[in-house]
């Protein structure tokens, strides 16, 4: 397998395993990708049992600096998408 994969990687990859067509499998992993983003959206994790979950996080308001004005700004509290891998498969990575 690449190192880096691709959307187009893991269609090729899915529909190899499993036997299907590859626009079967384009449709699946698309269909996949928007009810996460629907979901999470919505304020809804999605676990996946020995996989991982996605969900949204919240984070908290900050002050920063932009350095090129010297000026501070206030960014505030704001959720961005995360997934957070299940306990096995972070297992997986340490013992591999």
């Amino acid at each position: 397998m690449n190192m880096n994969m691709t959307k187009a990687d893991l269609v090729a990859e899915i529909a190899n395993r499993t036997g299907i067509s590859k626009v079967e499998a384009l449709q699946a992993v698309e269909t996949f990708m928007q009810v996460v983003k629907e979901s999470v959206v919505a304020g809804s994790s999605i676990e996946l049992r020995g996989f991982g979950t996605f969900l949204p996080k919240k984070r908290a308001a900050k002050v920063a600096r932009n350095i090129t004005k010297g000026t501070t700004i206030v960014i505030p509290e704001h959720e961005v998408p995360a997934f957070k891998p299940s306990k096995s498969f972070s297992n997986s990575l340490k013992d591999k």
